[in-house]
């Protein structure tokens, strides 16, 4: 991740609506935030390649091409942190741009003062991981054909690399440094996302990136073997991996 002097970072920030992006780059900034915008989803590809921001906040309902088209295109080049924005009454449709990469969601009408919140959250815990990769050596955990190098953050399964994005990584990462132990959702939100208890972010948010891993990383994610869910509770790592140096 670039790094910016005198700035926390960049946010691009993706709506048709021309009065969001007004209400949100004036907040941004004023927090110290670069903000760029794009009223469209191709304009946002435009400005994505051209800034190469930091964090993306990013509509689904936009002309040209939706946030599902771009959130689908990011995730082929880039691990980016995207927010969605949704006005999706049906829970399934809101979590889709989960499905398809975005790190987290907000259901409109949002406040700008949680997502500014959710913001710093993502950001720092990208922050904190970039400086926790610079000065660790952790070597190698591995479990069967699964393989975590804890130093450049990447995955293996029967040695091919597996892409994943950030917060899937650290989600992989949690688990499997406490095999056996059991992480609530809140927990996980908390650990993986940053979030604090009062912030209420929605635990299906876990449920779905949890989903994502298994679908990378298991032979049969209908029926796993490395990320198993405690039923009323949250999931678990059930195998000890062994560590390389």
């Amino acid at each position: 991740m670039k790094k910016l002097s005198g700035e926390k970072g960049t946010i691009l920030v993706v709506d048709d609506e021309a009065s969001i992006r007004r209400i949100l780059q004036m907040r941004l900034e004023m927090i110290g935030y670069s903000v760029v915008t794009a009223s469209d989803g191709e304009e946002a590809l435009s400005a994505f390649r051209k800034e190469t921001p930091d964090l993306i906040v990013l509509d689904v309902m936009m002309p040209k091409l939706d946030g599902y088209g771009v959130c689908q295109e990011l995730r082929k080049q880039s691990d980016v942190p995207i927010i969605m924005l949704t006005a999706l009454a049906d829970v399934a449709d809101r979590i889709t741009g989960l499905e398809l990469g975005a790190d987290d969601y907000m259901a409109k009408p949002f406040s700008p003062k949680e997502l500014e919140s959710r913001i710093r959250s993502l950001l720092r815990r990208r922050n904190d991981r970039a400086t926790t990769a610079a000065i660790s050596n952790l070597g190698v955990m591995v479990v069967d054909n699964l393989k975590i190098d804890t130093n450049k953050r990447q995955v293996y399964k029967a040695g091919e690399r597996i892409p994943l994005t950030g917060v899937e990584y650290s989600l992989l990462e949690l688990l499997m440094s406490y095999p056996g132990k059991s992480f609530t959702r809140g927990e996980i939100l908390q650990q993986v996302w940053g979030y604090s208890a009062e912030q209420h972010a929605d635990t299906r948010v876990v449920d779905v990136h949890i989903s994502r891993l298994r679908s990378k990383l298991e032979d049969d994610p209908e029926d796993p073997e490395y990320i198993l869910t405690a039923r009323g509770s949250g999931y678990f790592f059930q195998r000890v991996a062994q560590l390389e140096h």
